[in-house]
C-alpha cells in the first residue's frame, strides 16, 4: 500500500551519532512487506497450535518462514510465489480452519508508516541523548580546559549528525511552509533547533565553557516524543474513512463458464458473477443469484443481529457471508462499490471545515508571525539588555518553542474526528464537517412517518380477529399475491395454508378461488362488498357469505420509542410532520408518546413549517426518507436520512443514518453538544496555555528544554481532552 503524500518517504540507513539506526530501521521496517500471505486462525488457542501450524507450513516447498501470532489467531507466511489457497489446504488437512486476510489491510498506512518512523528516530535520538548525557556530566564535573574541549568535540559529532536525522520531520514540514510562503509549526521548532547546535558549534569552537549540545539532542527527543504522542493519542480516534478501507477485499472468486477464477477485484465489472463462501467478506456490490446464507452487517450498520440473504436480495461490499454459498452477480466494484463511496463520503466530512475549524486556522496564521515577530524581539532585548549573544540566542529558542501553536491547531481537529469516529461506529454517517456544530444547536426535532419513524412495512395487527379455518384459507389466499397487505399477511399466519382450487389474483382488487365449493376472496372491501368506514389499512376476507376485516400497522422502527424519549428529556421538542392520514398518524404519534403531529402535509407545507420554526428562532432536526421531505430536509439547521431513504432525500441531508435502529439519532445529539464543549474548552486551554508561556519565556525563565517539555504538554493535554467526546 502506497502513499506519495508520506512526509518521510526517504530514510536513512545508519546513523552517525550511534549504532541505534539499523535497530531502529528494522523496527521501522516491521509489518507484511511484499511476498507474505496473511491467514486468519480462528481455531488456534494454545502453544501447542503455534507449533503444529508454523511446522506444518514450513514444510511447503517456497515457504520461507511461517510466524503465528497467537493472540490475533493470525500467521504470516512469508512465501514468494505462493498463494492463500496453496497454504489452506495444508492447515485443514492437519485440523485448523484457516481463511485468507488482506495483506493491505494490515500494512502500513500513511499513519502508521509515521508513527513508526517517529518511533525509530526517538529510539535514535534517546540513544545519542544518553551518551552525551555522560560526556556532559565530566564537563560539568570540573573537568579542565583541555579535557573539557575534547569532550564538547565528541558531543558536537554525536548531537550535529543525530539532530539532522531525527530532527527530519520538523525541518522537512518547516522547509515545505517557507517555500510556500506560510509560516507552519515546525518553522519555529527547526529554528530553535539549529540555533541550539549553531550556538554550541560557536562556543565549542571558541574553547567555551558552556556548550548544549545536550540540550539540542534532548530538546529533539522531547519534541519527537510530544509528537509520537499526540500521534497515538490521534490514532484513538481514527478516521472511519479507514475503518472503511479495513473492509475492503483484496481478490474475488468469479465464476467463468461453471470454472472458478480468483482475480484481483479491481478486474471485477458489472455483470460478472463472482462466488461468495461462508466466512468470506463480499468484495462487491452484486445481487444474489443463487444460495442461501445468513449476512453480517455489524461494521458498516452497527446491527448485532444477522440478516438473511436469498437470490434477489442485494448485498455491500464489505459485508461477511456466514453460513452458506452465495452467487452474486456484480452491479458495481471497487471505486464504484458503495463501500469506496461510503470511504470518500466520510473522508470528505472529516476533512471538511466548520465555523470553529475556521476560527482556529485564522488564529494559527495570525499567531505564527506572531510568535517569530516576539521572539525577534526578545533576542534583541535580551542582545541589548546583557550584551551576551549566547544569552539572547537561548531565550529566543525557548520563546519560538514555548509558543509553538501545536494545541490551538489541534484544538478543532481532533475533536470532530473523535466524534465522527465515534457516530459511524453507531451507525451514523456524518456527511458534512458542520453538522456536528449545528446538532448541538438543535432545539426541535421534526419527524416524517413511513420509513422514517417507521419500516414502511405493514404487519397484522394481533391475530386478525380470525379463526383457525379462516386464518389457513387466509395463508392461502395471501401466498397467491405479491400485494404488501398479502406478504405481510401471509408472513404473520403460523397455520398451514388450506388447500384453495383455482387461485387467481384480480389486478387491483385482491385474490379469489374455490374451497369446498364456495367462493373465498382476499382484497380491498368494496371487492369483497364490505363497508368499509373505518380508517387505517386492512384487508377483508369472505367466505361464503362470512366477511372479516384485518387491520394492519406499520411496523416501527428498531429504537424508535426510545429515541423520541431520549429526545424530549434532553429538553428537546418533538414533532410529526406526516403525508399519511389522521389515523395511522394519530395510532404512531399514540405509540411514541408525541403530542405534537400534523397529518396530510403536503412537501411544501412541510418546508413552510420548517421554514416557520426557524423564523420562530427554533433550531429544527429534520429527519425524513422520502421524496416529499427533500425540501424540509434542505431549509433545516440540521437533517437526517435513513440508508433506507431516496437518493434525493440523501443528498440534502447532512446525515445518514446507517442502520435500521434510530438510536444513534440521540446519541448524535449528546456527542454534538459535547464535541462542541471539548473545542470551547479546547481553545480555553491553548489561550491560558499561552498566557502563562509567553510571559514565562520572554522572561528568560524556561530554557530550550523547559519550553519544549511545556510545548509538548499542551497538544497533548489538548488532544486528550478531544478523547472525552468518547
Amino acid at each position: 500500500m502506497t502513499d506519495a503524500r508520506v512526509d518521510f518517504e526517504s530514510r536513512f540507513s545508519a546513523c552517525p551519532a550511534c549504532d541505534a539506526a539499523p535497530l531502529a530501521g528494522r523496527l521501522a521496517r516491521t509489518g507484511p512487506v511484499r511476498g507474505d500471505v496473511i491467514l486468519s486462525l480462528p481455531t488456534a488457542h494454545c502453544a501447542a497450535c503455534i507449533t503444529d501450524v508454523e511446522r506444518a507450513l514450513s514444510a511447503v516447498p517456497g515457504v520461507r518462514d511461517a510466524r503465528v501470532n497467537l493472540s490475533l489467531r493470525r500467521v504470516v507466511v512469508d512465501a514468494e510465489g505462493l498463494r492463500a489457497e496453496d497454504l489452506i489446504p495444508v492447515l485443514d488437512r492437519i485440523g485448523y480452519e484457516a481463511h485468507e486476510l488482506d495483506p493491505g489491510a494490515f500494512s502500513a498506512t500513511a499513519a502508521d508508516r509515521q508513527g513508526r518512523d517517529l518511533l525509530m528516530r526517538i529510539g535514535v535520538s534517546g540513544f545519542a541523548m544518553m551518551n552525551v548525557m555522560i560526556l556532559s556530566i565530566a564537563v560539568w564535573s570540573g573537568a579542565d580546559a583541555a579535557t573539557r574541549d575534547l569532550f564538547h568535540w565528541i558531543a558536537g559529532a554525536i548531537a550535529v549528525p543525530t539532530t539532522i536525522f531525527a530532527g527530519k520531520p520538523f525541518f522537512v514540514n518547516a522547509w515545505r511552509s517557507v517555500r510556500a510562503g506560510r509560516l507552519g509549526m515546525d518553522v519555529p521548532i527547526s529554528l530553535a533547533l539549529i540555533l541550539a547546535n549553531a550556538i554550541s558549534i560557536y562556543e565549542t569552537l571558541n574553547s567555551g565553557r558552556h556548550a548544549y549540545f545536550d540540550g539540542a539532542v534532548t530538546l529533539c527527543f522531547f519534541l519527537l516524543i510530544g509528537r509520537y504522542l499526540d500521534y497515538r493519542s490521534r490514532a484513538v480516534a481514527r478516521s472511519a474513512a479507514e475503518e472503511l478501507t479495513a473492509l475492503e477485499v483484496p481478490r474475488a472468486v468469479r465464476l467463468e463458464d461453471g470454472a472458478e477464477e480468483t482475480v484481483p477485484v479491481s478486474d471485477l465489472k458489472a455483470g460478472d458473477l463472482i462466488l461468495v463462501r461462508p466466512g468470506g467478506r463480499i468484495p462487491a456490490d452484486g445481487v444474489v443469484t443463487a444460495g442461501g446464507s445468513e449476512i453480517d452487517r455489524s461494521l458498516l450498520t452497527g446491527e448485532s443481529v444477522p440478516v438473511a440473504a436469498h437470490p434477489g436480495d442485494a448485498l455491500s461490499t464489505g459485508e461477511v457471508n456466514l453460513t452458506g454459498p452465495l452467487t452474486l452477480r456484480v452491479t458495481a466494484a471497487g471505486r464504484d462499490s458503495s463501500l469506496s463511496r461510503l470511504t470518500a463520503l466520510v473522508a470528505a466530512a472529516e476533512s471538511a471545515r466548520g465555523r470553529y475549524t475556521s476560527i482556529a486556522d485564522r488564529v494559527s496564521r495570525f499567531y505564527a508571525p506572531t510568535v517569530h515577530l516576539l521572539a525577534f524581539f526578545s533576542f534583541l532585548g535580551w542582545l541589548w539588555a546583557t550584551g551576551d549573544l549566547r544569552v539572547a540566542l537561548n531565550v529566543a529558542a525557548a520563546v519560538l518553542i514555548i509558543t509553538c501553536p501545536c494545541a490551538l491547531g489541534l484544538a478543532v481537529p481532533a475533536v470532530v474526528t473523535t466524534a465522527s469516529g465515534r457516530l459511524f461506529r453507531k451507525g451514523l454517517l456524518i456527511k458534512d464537517g458542520t453538522a456536528l456544530e449545528r446538532l448541538a444547536e438543535v432545539d426541535t426535532v421534526i419527524f416524517d412517518k413511513t420509513g422514517t419513524l417507521t419500516m414502511g412495512t405493514p404487519e397484522l395487527a394481533g391475530d386478525g380477529g380470525l379463526d383457525a379455518e379462516s386464518r389457513a384459507l387466509a395463508a392461502a389466499l395471501a401466498g397467491a399475491s405479491a400485494h404488501p397487505l398479502s406478504r405481510a399477511l401471509a408472513a404473520a399466519i403460523e397455520e398451514p395454508a388450506a388447500k384453495v382450487e383455482d387461485l387467481r389474483e384480480i389486478p387491483g382488487h385482491g385474490v379469489e378461488g374455490r374451497w369446498q365449493g364456495q367462493l373465498v376472496r382476499l382484497g380491498r372491501a368494496d371487492w369483497i362488498g364490505a363497508a368499509d368506514d373505518a380508517p387505517g389499512a386492512a384487508t377483508w376476507l369472505r367466505i361464503g357469505k362470512r366477511v372479516s376485516r384485518m387491520d394492519f400497522t406499520d411496523s416501527l422502527r428498531p429504537g424508535a420509542a426510545e429515541t423520541v424519549a431520549r429526545l424530549r428529556h434532553a429538553g428537546l421538542r418533538v414533532m410529526i410532520l406526516s403525508g399519511d392520514g389522521a389515523g395511522a398518524v394519530s395510532d404512531i404519534a399514540a405509540r411514541l408518546g408525541v403530542e405534537e403531529w400534523r397529518a396530510g402535509v403536503t412537501p411544501q407545507e412541510k418546508a413552510a413549517a420548517v421554514a416557520s420554526l426557524s423564523a420562530e428562532g427554533r433550531h429544527v432536526l429534520m429527519v425524513g426518507d422520502g421524496l416529499n421531505d427533500t425540501a424540509a430536509l434542505a431549509s433545516a439547521h440540521a437533517s437526517i436520512s435513513p440508508a433506507s431513504a431516496l437518493d434525493a432525500a440523501r443528498v440534502a441531508s447532512d446525515m445518514v443514518l446507517v442502520g435500521k435502529d434510530l438510536g444513534p439519532i440521540a446519541d448524535a445529539v449528546g456527542v454534538a453538544r459535547s464535541s462542541i464543549r471539548r473545542i470551547r474548552e479546547n481553545f480555553a486551554l491553548s489561550g491560558f496555555y499561552n498566557i502563562i508561556a509567553v510571559p514565562v519565556a520572554l522572561a528568560g525563565l524556561a530554557t530550550p528544554l523547559i519550553a519544549a517539555l511545556a510545548m509538548s504538554l499542551s497538544s497533548i493535554a489538548v488532544t486528550l481532552n478531544a478523547l472525552r467526546v468518547r
